[in-house]
């Protein structure tokens, strides 16, 4: 395992060749659930500066669809991979793009509705998250947002629940997400990037950076040469198989918003001198 080093020692150098920010949201971005102003500002100021911002997050199509219309953003990748959303201003139009067909997530779904009532039944306090209504892909099962945090024990039967069904289940800060498939955010985030960016993630590591803060941000930490978590990642320091390269001082917001100025700074010495 490589070790983790204080974002204090993200090499400037290093910085300015970023222009490329990708983030997961809850306990990324957000606060106990809000997210703050100062977190929308930080994504807005990346925007403005010229960064390619993106989430990349476990939220469903339904958030998906007003985060990428109406969020700072150039694009948004959800449901841990299942689809990324674009939406073009100038056009006025969306491009949604899914890692299965409509088929196969039709029949995804009643094995998905399967593996939901046997959670419930041998689960005691897990309930169905409360964003399911707005998923196309997966099942999201609430083991801290919306109940009683859920003991390490109950959490882990539900990945086995999830596993036992053939499906891959990934724990965020919030919930265990499931889904049938191969794919997951990272898969995802590069057909993104290079569909609608025409940007390599393998030839063009160093233009990224990647925050995130939960298990299910694994496969970001693990191939981004610059990625991040907010301080709250270290309470899954017993968990994590590959932990991010960098840790902010502050948790969830406040170290999103640490990262941002970093790379703003960084930005603003590579900009020329106006007279």
């Amino acid at each position: 395992m490589r070790p983790i080093k204080s974002l204090s020692e993200f090499d400037i150098e290093a910085r300015k060749k970023v222009d490329v920010v990708l983030t997961d949201i809850d306990d990324t971005l957000t606060e106990d659930g809000r997210l703050p102003a100062s977190a929308y500002s930080a994504l807005e100021a990346l925007k403005t500066a010229g960064f390619i911002v993106a989430p990349i997050t476990g939220r469903p199509a339904g958030w998906c669809d007003m985060i990428a219309r109406q969020w700072p953003v150039d694009g948004v990748v959800g449901e841990n991979g299942a689809f990324y959303f674009r939406f073009d201003p100038a056009e006025r139009l969306m491009k949604r793009a899914y890692a299965k067909s409509l088929t196969d997530r039709t029949a995804d779904r009643q094995k998905l509705d399967a593996i939901r009532e046997r959670v419930l039944r041998e689960v005691p306090g897990a309930a169905v998250a409360a964003d399911q209504p707005y998923r196309e892909a997966d099942l999201a099962i609430d083991f801290k947002e919306d109940v009683p945090p859920l003991p390490a024990a109950s959490i882990e039967r539900i990945v086995q629940i999830f596993e036992d069904a053939g499906a891959t289940a990934k724990i965020s800060s919030i919930h265990v997400n499931g889904w049938f498939g191969g794919y997951d955010k990272l898969s995802t985030t590069r057909l993104m990037l290079k569909d609608c960016f025409d940007l390599d993630i393998d030839l063009e590591n160093t233009r990224i950076v990647f925050a995130g803060d939960s298990p299910n941000d694994q496969p970001m930490f693990e191939f981004f040469q610059n990625s991040v978590g907010v301080a709250n990642v270290m309470d899954f320091s017993k968990t994590i198989y590959a932990p991010p390269r960098y840790v902010t001082k502050g948790r969830c917001a406040a170290g999103f918003v640490e990262l941002s100025e970093l790379l703003l700074a960084a930005r603003n010495q590579c900009a020329p001198d106006t007279i």
